[in-house]
């Protein structure tokens, strides 16, 4: 599998990390930077193009999937989610990393380079590459709103709970 991999200099030793791991492991790495330190760096310049491949690859039919790393991962996986097409999950646990893929069918991972030790963070990015979608029905729907809205900017109808208020 092809695996995209952007940080910032937050997450550069991480990310440096897991290129060899990932390389290791059988996938083709293909590292968007930073490739030196510089602690002024901006993570939306090396993030969103790890975004926009995969979801060009993905397009195309490929199964690319991207990890984005920095300090906290969360500015990263903002990045991230701004390119159409993809679904960028924060992953702090195995459970996030795997429920990630197995309810949102997210093709990024967000990782914080500074939350975690090197082993925890290899494995959440282990178990997110691992872990297939369920492609329950719900899930499917849901994903779906989300893509309509990215093409529409539409809301989804409310279901009739919701337009009955409380006490109704």
């Amino acid at each position: 599998m092809r695996v995209h991999l952007g940080s910032d200099h937050a997450g550069l030793e991480l990310k440096d990390h897991l290129m060899n791991w990932l390389v290791d492991a059988g996938h083709e790495v293909v590292d968007h930077g930073p490739f030196v330190y510089d602690a002024l760096d901006d993570y939306p310049v090396f993030c969103l193009r790890a975004a926009e491949a995969v979801a060009a690859e993905r397009a195309e039919g490929l199964d690319s999937l991207g990890v984005v790393i920095g300090g906290s991962g969360n500015g990263e996986q903002m990045a991230a989610n701004k390119v159409k097409g993809v679904r960028c999950a924060l992953a702090w646990s195995e459970e996030t990393a795997a429920l990630a893929k197995e309810h949102n069918d997210a093709n990024v991972v967000s990782v914080g380079g500074r939350m975690h030790s090197v082993e925890d963070m290899t494995r959440f990015v282990e178990v997110f590459l691992a872990t297939p979608f369920s492609g329950d029905e719900r899930h499917v729907r849901r994903i779906g709103q989300l893509a309509d809205y990215e093409v529409t900017g539409d809301l989804p109808p409310l279901p009739e709970s919701a337009l009955q208020g409380p006490g109704a």
